[in-house]
């Protein structure tokens, strides 16, 4: 008798659970039509349509190297596996020629397909969901306009527990609230589109904060930084001084950045620079003013707080001190590969190559982003701002990983940097494509 009752309270529990679940996935899902309804777009909603899409990127996402725009099949690849990104031209066999603007609607603001399939989050609907449902019918429009290209669908290359809808609708009871974006009133109505902005079609935190163990992410502070999974490039954080906050920048400096990739105050370089690129160079100057004023105005970190920041385990390897002999071999490979551009005391060139000696991003805690410029090269976007970009070459082929841990031990320790050593073990890890 006993055992019967502890089963039927057991029941009821994962009844209950699973009841929970489903009530938390089907949230907000009213008035979503099963038929495809009649659209016409006018040219106006077009237009703004690709604008939209252009601050989104979504181009980068759904379209494959050599494939046609926006068709999909673009590997994404995440800690849990490979995710396939969707064709959204309007083919009808294999793309979205047969969803109407509420099934695309309810893709960005409940992250679910048109046949009612939980999407997967590589496809940034946590970020998305803030978006006007005015602003979804635009990029509608826009898509609808292109020309049909067929995609062969690829089915998702990911691991067990994740590559079943269960799962998912687990991650999504626990991680996601379709949400709408709130103005805040005690805000300008700049501060309030820059928000707009980037926490919703930019989707800027995706990449700008950490992630837990199931690949949510987790905020302390907004934009507080985080390792971007699977590439290797650390995303700064726009909270702290010492990596990347822009407080006591001037906005037009912010604008510039973002425009031309090339600011008197810095510059981008990897996964930034496609955002640039592909993105953030193709917006007005109003909007990217809006953005500029939403991050400058980002509560910073203290310091105390930037000394324990999410990442403090990443860099909580044995300090060392540097050694001469590590020393005077840093400062050889300096001399030979390093100095002509850079300069001999770190101080770099105005316009092409940034100064090495004091620059917040050589001395971040987390190395990541200079090792990966080191061996695969530093290149900014070519845009109207600056078409022709000066660039650095990849040394991944020239040095060794012993070199390269002695030269960027040498550039954070010199001329007023006073970075943590990197140690040969961190490269051979970039190297070989991991973070971990």
């Amino acid at each position: 008798m006993m055992i019967m009752r502890i089963v039927t309270v057991f029941a009821i529990i994962v009844a209950a659970l699973a009841a929970m679940v489903a009530w938390l996935n089907f949230r907000e899902e009213d008035g979503i039509p099963q038929a495809t309804a009649a659209f016409s777009p006018t040219p106006a909603q077009i237009q703004r349509g690709q604008y939209l899409a252009r601050a989104g990127n979504c181009i980068a996402c759904h379209t494959k190297r050599g494939g046609e725009p926006y068709a999909g099949g673009l590997g994404v690849r995440t800690p849990f596996g490979t995710v396939y990104s969707t064709n959204i031209t309007p083919d009808a066999k294999t793309g979205i020629g047969t969803w109407s603007s509420a099934h695309f609607w309810r893709a960005m603001h409940n992250g679910r397909s048109k046949d009612g399939r939980l999407l997967y989050p590589a496809f940034p609907y946590p970020n998305y969901t803030q978006i006007t449902r005015e602003d979804s019918d635009a990029i509608f429009a826009f898509l609808w306009s292109l020309p049909p290209a067929e995609q062969i669908k690829r089915p998702h290359d990911l691991r067990f527990p994740y590559n079943n809808q269960l799962a998912l609708a687990v991650w999504r009871a626990l991680f996601f609230e379709p949400e709408s974006f709130q103005p805040d009133n005690s805000k300008s109505a700049q501060w309030n589109r820059g928000a707009y902005l980037v926490r919703g079609l930019g989707h800027c935190v995706a990449c700008h904060s950490s992630r837990n163990m199931f690949g949510a992410t987790s905020e302390k502070l907004e934009l507080s930084g985080g390792l971007i999974p699977m590439q290797g490039w650390y995303a700064p954080s726009l909270s702290s001084s010492k990596e990347a906050g822009v407080a006591d920048w001037e906005t037009q400096d912010i604008v510039d950045l973002l425009k031309a990739g090339l600011s008197t105050r810095g510059s981008v370089m990897g996964p930034m620079a496609e955002v640039v690129y592909r993105s953030t160079q193709h917006l007005t100057d109003e909007d990217l003013r809006a953005m500029s004023v939403f991050v400058k105005a980002l509560p910073q970190a203290s310091a105390e707080a930037d000394e324990t920041t999410w990442f403090s385990w990443f860099s909580a390897r044995k300090k060392q001190g540097l050694s001469e002999d590590r020393r005077r071999r840093g400062a050889k490979i300096y001399e030979q590969q390093c100095s002509q551009c850079h300069g001999d005391s770190g101080e770099g060139a105005v316009g092409a190559y940034p100064p090495l000696a004091g620059n917040r991003a050589v001395t971040m805690d987390i190395p990541a982003n200079l090792i990966r410029i080191v061996l695969s090269g530093g290149y900014l976007p070519a845009t109207a701002g600056n078409p022709r970009p000066y660039g650095m070459p990849p040394f991944a082929h020239v040095l060794s990983d012993a070199d390269i841990a002695d030269v960027v031990t040498y550039i954070r320790s010199s001329w007023g940097n006073t970075a943590e050593p990197v140690s040969q073990l961190e490269v051979m890890r970039y190297r070989a494509g991991r973070a971990d």
